[in-house]
C-alpha cells in the first residue's frame, strides 16, 4: 500500500446497539497487530464511545479543535494497543451537526497525517443523520454492521437506501454481528442482499465477515478492554481476525480516492452542493 495514501473506511450502522464501535476498535487492534499503521477517528461526534470501549479518558477531543483552536497533534490520543485515536466529545449537542467552517478546520488540521497511515477507520454514529451521511459519503469503503434482529436489518437497508438513492453510493461491505453461526449470518446477509437487489438499482453488497454471539465480548466491554486482545482465543476474536485479514486485502487507495485530504474535500463538496441528506 502506498504510504502516502491511506485507505479510508467507515464502520457504520442503521441503528445503535449492534456493536459497531466495538468492532471498529477491535479492527483497529487487529490491523495494527498485522503491522498496519492505523488511525481510528471517533466520528460519533456528540455521543462518543471509542474511549469507553478502550477504558481511557482523553482530556482533549475534537470539540477543543473547533472551539479552542487546539492542534490535532495535541488531541490525538495514543493507545496502549499501538494505534492512535482522534477522540470525540460525549454529550455535546453542538457537535451533532458540523458547520462548513468546522469541516474546513478539520480538513486543515488533518493534513499531514496521511503520510504515516495505511488505514483511517471512521467510526460513525448510527442512523441517517447529517454527520453519519457526511462521513459515509467521504469514505472510500463503507462497512455496514448489522445483527440478525429484524429492526437492525430494516435500518441497515434504510441507510443503504438513502446513500444509494440520494447520493449515488453503490458499494457496501457488510459485517453480521451476534449471529448464531456462519449459516445464520449468511442468511441475514442474503435477506439484505435480496431486498437491495430488488429495490435498489446497481447496489453492490459484499459480505466482509461475521461475528458470533459470544459472552466474551460482553465481558470485555465490562472490563473496557478490546475483546480480541483480552480473549484472543474466543470465537468472536477468531472471526474478527478473519474480517481484519479480509479488510487488509481491500484494494489500496490511490492519488484520486481514499486519502485523508480527498476524504475531507468530499465532505466539503457535498456541503457546498447543498444536497438533501434524507
Amino acid at each position: 500500500m502506498a504510504s502516502s495514501y491511506p485507505l479510508v473506511f467507515s464502520v457504520t450502522s442503521g441503528k445503535g446497539g449492534v456493536g459497531k464501535t466495538n468492532i471498529a476498535v477491535n479492527l483497529a487492534c487487529q490491523l495494527t497487530a498485522m503491522g498496519k499503521r492505523v488511525l481510528l477517528l471517533d466520528a460519533d461526534l456528540g455521543l462518543a464511545n471509542v474511549d469507553v470501549i478502550l477504558g481511557i479518558a482523553p482530556t482533549l477531543n475534537l470539540s477543543h479543535l473547533f472551539h479552542e483552536g487546539m492542534s490535532v497533534d495535541k488531541i490525538i490520543y495514543r493507545t496502549e494497543h499501538g494505534f492512535p485515536i482522534l477522540p470525540a466529545a460525549s454529550g455535546v449537542s453542538e457537535m451533532l451537526s458540523l458547520s462548513t467552517g468546522q469541516k474546513l478546520d478539520l480538513l486543515e488540521a488533518m493534513e499531514g497525517l496521511e503520510e504515516n497511515l495505511d488505514f483511517l477507520i471512521v467510526d460513525t454514529g448510527a442512523g441517517i443523520n447529517d454527520n453519519v451521511l457526511y462521513f459515509n459519503l467521504a469514505a472510500q469503503e463503507r462497512l455496514v454492521v448489522l445483527t440478525p434482529e429484524p429492526t437492525s436489518l430494516t435500518d441497515a437497508y434504510a441507510l443503504i437506501k438513502v446513500l444509494r438513492n440520494n447520493h449515488g453510493v453503490d458499494r457496501f461491505k457488510i459485517l453480521i454481528n451476534m449471529a448464531t453461526d456462519a449459516k445464520a449470518a449468511r442468511e441475514v446477509f442474503m435477506r439484505l442482499y435480496a431486498a437491495s437487489d430488488r429495490f435498489l438499482e446497481g447496489v453492490s453488497l459484499d459480505l466482509a465477515g461475521w461475528l458470533p454471539l459470544d459472552p466474551h465480548v460482553r465481558q470485555a466491554v465490562i472490563r473496557q478492554v478490546p475483546f480480541s486482545v483480552l480473549f484472543p482465543d474466543a470465537p468472536a476474536s477468531g472471526q474478527l481476525k478473519e474480517a481484519a485479514r479480509t479488510i487488509a486485502r481491500w484494494p489500496a487507495a490511490n492519488r484520486l480516492d481514499g486519502n485523508i485530504k480527498f476524504f475531507w474535500k468530499k465532505i466539503l463538496f457535498h456541503e457546498h452542493q447543498r444536497e438533501p441528506l434524507a
